[in-house]
């Protein structure tokens, strides 16, 4: 499976890195999970609909911080990814606190997969 971050998400992980310092290490356990099961899991990750594309993006909701401690996979920590089945490839689009917003940046996953 390819790895590839967009810009923003590169950003959005070195603004919460400051707060939250194993988010390096946190990813790379999100990696190995979705090289093996990319695809939606719910409840922890579901697809997101209503956007028009016909690319695959999901959201996981219960991504697991090491730096929260006693939270676990109820951190509040977002991802969201673009998954491409056929390139066997995945984009990291967005990463967030649930705390500092709602919900995902939809003008941003549409300004990138048009």
């Amino acid at each position: 499976m390819n790895f590839d971050e967009l810009p923003d998400f590169e950003r959005d992980l070195k603004s919460l890195l400051k707060k939250y310092r194993t988010l390096y290490d946190d990813l790379e356990i999100v990696k190995r999970v979705l090289e093996v099961e990319p695809n939606e899991r719910p409840p922890f990750s579901y697809r997101i609909d209503g956007l028009g594309l016909e690319t695959c993006l999901i959201k996981v909701k219960k991504m697991a911080c090491k730096a929260l401690k006693g939270k676990g996979v109820n951190s509040g920590l977002r991802l969201i990814y673009a998954y491409f089945e056929e390139e066997k490839s995945i984009v990291f689009v967005e990463l967030y606190h649930k705390n500092e917003k709602d919900n995902e940046d939809r003008q941003r996953i549409k300004d990138n997969f048009k």
